[in-house]
């Protein structure tokens, strides 16, 4: 395990997939010749995160052909179909789960430990998100009548790769729940019988998930959708404050969370969440064309040292630079924000510490 330094300089998850990664995720097979290009294609975005300055590196998930679909890879009973809504590819649950052999998710960790010379996260979808996304009363219906029995059962693949990611020395396994901070938004919250039994379902999933887990820091990423941004979608409202009874309920160490978007900011709310919470605030915009400089993303961190204490602060994006398989993000405009992001917290140690 590596020890971060004061302020450390993360990533949130995803980051963009050049052509030749988006050609190998879509082959049904791969040769060896493949399987080169791809180590060779996630040597280069470690090295990119690592050149700029990053204490904590992922591999881009870039051997995903969705973060959410990657439940699809830990267990038999899902079909990738395209999603009448909106044309894309859609992974839906229609059998019931039966577990592949544990290790997709390990073996994307495995070769990232090897190669990088910094701390390594890893990510995990949440078992309500999956349910959310996942499950459609026409498609899965006959094999799960009930939404909530599709999402225990989730349960049980992601903490078997949990269980190798321990095994390895892996310091960060972050779930991500974008779906539990969409209760956040009053029109999200309307069209729920029990919004507030909806979070707490979530919450309770979330942390069947990480139970009896040690030397492993759990993080929940949180996000109104920070991404949707990336792919000019509607952005969700609202402040933590909706939500904070659950996110106290977090058997996790760490929340990675939005900090740039209108609400996000909320310090009031973020005073009030358990003070053994470590916190990664998204002080990096994702929003494409959206300039970020070192000092700008400094004085949004500084606005948080009013109410937060420094030991706590993660400095992350606010989300992932390229959710889902539409999103088209410049990867040079990345790297220079990533660059912003470690230049502000070295300018931070520097001052604080």
């Amino acid at each position: 395990m590596k020890t971060l330094p004061l302020f450390p300089a993360s990533i949130v998850g995803s980051i963009p997939r050049p052509l030749v990664v988006r050609e190998l995720i879509e082959k049904p097979a791969w040769d060896e010749t493949d399987r080169n290009t791809m180590d060779a294609a996630v040597r280069f975005v470690v090295a990119l995160q690592e050149r700029a300055g990053l204490d904590v590196v992922n591999d881009g998930e870039w051997r995903r052909r969705s973060y959410i679909g990657v439940i699809a890879e830990l267990a038999h009973g899902f079909t990738l179909e395209v999603n009448p809504a909106d044309g894309r590819p859609w992974t839906v649950v229609t059998e019931k789960l039966t577990p592949k052999p544990a290790g997709f998710v390990a073996a994307e960790a495995k070769f990232v430990k090897e190669i990088a010379r910094v701390a390594t996260k890893i990510t995990l979808p949440a078992p309500a998100l999956l349910g959310e996304r996942l499950w459609d009363k026409g498609r899965s219906g006959k094999a799960y009548p009930k939404r909530e029995d599709f999402v225990r059962d989730c349960v049980a693949p992601l903490r078997a790769e949990i269980a190798l990611l321990q095994d390895m020395g892996v310091e960060i396994v972050q779930i991500d729940d974008p779906h539990l901070c969409l209760f956040v938004d009053p029109d999200v919250r309307r069209s729920y019988e029990d919004p507030d039994r909806a979070a707490d379902f979530a919450v309770e999933m979330i942390n069947e998930t990480v139970k009896g887990f040690d030397g492993i820091k759990f993080a929940v990423h949180l996000c109104r959708r920070a991404g949707a941004r990336v792919r000019g979608e509607k952005h969700h409202a609202g402040t933590y404050g909706p939500i904070l009874n659950q996110l106290n309920k977090l058997k996790v160490q760490h929340l990675t969370m939005e900090f740039t978007a209108a609400g996000a900011d909320d310090l009031e709310s973020l005073g009030r969440l358990r003070e053994d919470f470590e916190l990664g605030l998204g002080v990096v915009d994702v929003t494409p064309g959206a300039p970020e400089a070192a000092a700008l993303i400094v004085s949004r961190v500084e606005r948080a040292l009013t109410r937060i204490d420094k030991k706590r602060i993660t400095l992350n994006p606010d989300c992932g630079f390229a959710p889902g398989s539409a999103a088209k993000v410049d990867t040079d405009e990345v790297y220079l924000k990533l660059k912003a992001e470690a230049e502000a917290a070295r300018t931070l140690r520097a001052k604080y510490a």
